[in-house]
């Protein structure tokens, strides 16, 4: 594990020599890839293409609507789109690039062409537990964001190489991962590296209004039937909402449309845990998000009770049980871990 103050010299030593001779390189983010996982690979996209490699981001599934003006992201290939194209460009891989996930799960339908592939494969990851399955791994808990470790490879690696291209993707990735500047993960290297970003091309304000403020009306209809359904544990700082597929459906909901939901819980005066409960009927599943505030960690809560995990303050799990059966469930393992509010 590489830490935050010094990269692992190994790690940029042994991915140099990697890139001295052209490569054919697979970069892939994580199934329903977030602004951190598509900036990121797009970011390290086109600093290989800039330095002489055949490279191609290869998304497993749809982003959502608000990352499609990312420069570059016309050319990913989506896993569910063209499966024929992406098991070839896989296949004769010479290195594959996993970005912003640490378990090849992460990854869906992608993961057994991923584990039969003969590349070698170089994991760039902030998530806790990682798996063993990379070559070659930077992996560091305490970074705000993979963009801000794809920042510091190339800044070691070409400290002239940022374009405006690769400098709009690392802005979003990070901004978007640190709920723009504000989690605990964010430091000064991290507002540095933002000021060098926007030296070379990114505009913050641009990137914001992007992003945050050009949803559609079904999306702000959508955020207020879930506020509407905004729900206290009685007697603790917990707050949980939910969204039936019937109540997505009447929104004309689509991907993308509930991020940073479960992040208004958080904004009530004395809550500390907030939690969100999605039904996705496609997929028979209950998508969960959790977010926290102060030392209780919903990583920890994820991984006890909802096959899930993440970060300290932010993490994610799902259930196959019905949403009024999920609810209890919460309820009840909340009660169980009330001592640690």
């Amino acid at each position: 594990m590489v830490s935050s103050l010094c990269m692992d010299k190994h790690f940029i030593t042994s991915l140099k020599k990697k890139l001295e001779t052209p490569q054919k390189a697979v970069i892939i983010p994580h199934k329903n890839p977030d602004g951190d996982a598509l900036g990121s690979t797009l970011a390290l996209l086109h600093f290989l293409i800039q330095n002489k490699h055949e490279a191609v981001v290869i998304a497993p599934n749809e982003y959502p609507d608000f990352l499609n003006w990312l420069p570059g992201q016309e050319a990913v290939l989506k896993y569910n789109r063209n499966p024929k194209d992406v098991r070839y460009k896989i296949e004769s891989a010479t290195l594959i690039f996993t970005l912003d996930f640490n378990h090849l799960s992460r990854i869906g339908d992608l993961e057994p062409l991923v584990q039969k592939a003969k590349a070698d494969k170089i994991m760039i990851d902030h998530h806790e537990s990682p798996d063993n399955y990379a070559t070659l791994m930077y992996s560091d808990v305490s970074m705000s964001s993979t963009c801000e470790m794809v920042y510091n490879i190339i800044k070691d690696m070409d400290p002239n190489g940022f374009t405006p291209d690769i400098s709009e993707c690392l802005y979003t990735g990070i901004m978007t991962d640190t709920g723009s500047f504000r989690y605990p993960a964010t430091t000064p290297a991290t507002h540095r590296a933002i000021a060098h970003l926007i030296e070379t091309g990114a505009s913050g304000t641009e990137i914001h209004q992007r992003i945050y403020d050009s949803a559609s009306f079904s999306r702000l209809k959508l955020l207020g039937l879930t506020l509407s359904n905004l729900k206290q544990i009685p007697n603790l700082p917990v707050v949980y909402m939910t969204l039936s597929q019937k109540e997505l459906n009447s929104c004309d909901y689509k991907k993308g449309d509930t991020e940073g939901f479960v992040n208004y819980g958080l904004s009530l005066e004395g809550i500390i845990f907030s939690c969100i409960m999605i039904e996705n009927e496609n997929e028979g599943i209950i998508k969960i998000s959790f977010r926290s505030q102060g030392e209780f960690s919903v990583n920890d809560f994820a991984r006890s009770y909802f096959n899930g995990g993440g970060h300290h303050n932010a993490a994610g799990g799902m259930s196959s049980d019905s949403i009024e059966t999920t609810v209890a469930r919460f309820i009840e393992s909340v009660q169980e871990v009330a001592h640690k509010f």
